[in-house]
């Protein structure tokens, strides 16, 4: 898996999903600071649709990575409780 590509891409296109919507508000004659503030409310909702995939690839991802994250703190949790089974009767 690709995580940390993943979480960049979807964090780049909800920003440019921002920028766009911002900018088309900007032609539209409309003051900057609020196209800003309408693309943030506009462009971050609508990007959970429209990336769906892309969100969902990053969330198995973080998913996996706190699988294994999970079982290597199991693992060391047993080694220090003395329940390790490197071939102790």
């Amino acid at each position: 898996m690709h995580l940390g590509r993943d979480v960049t891409l979807y964090i780049g296109a909800r920003l440019g999903m921002v920028a766009a919507v911002t900018a088309l508000l900007v032609l539209a004659n409309v003051p900057l600071l609020v196209a800003l503030a309408v693309g943030v409310v506009v462009a971050l909702p609508l990007s959970l649709f429209v990336f769906k995939g892309l969100r969902t690839r990053v969330a198995q991802g973080l998913e996996a990575k706190q699988a294994v994250r999970r079982a290597e703190r199991d693992r060391l949790r047993a080694e220090l409780r003395g329940d390790t089974a490197t071939g102790q009767s």
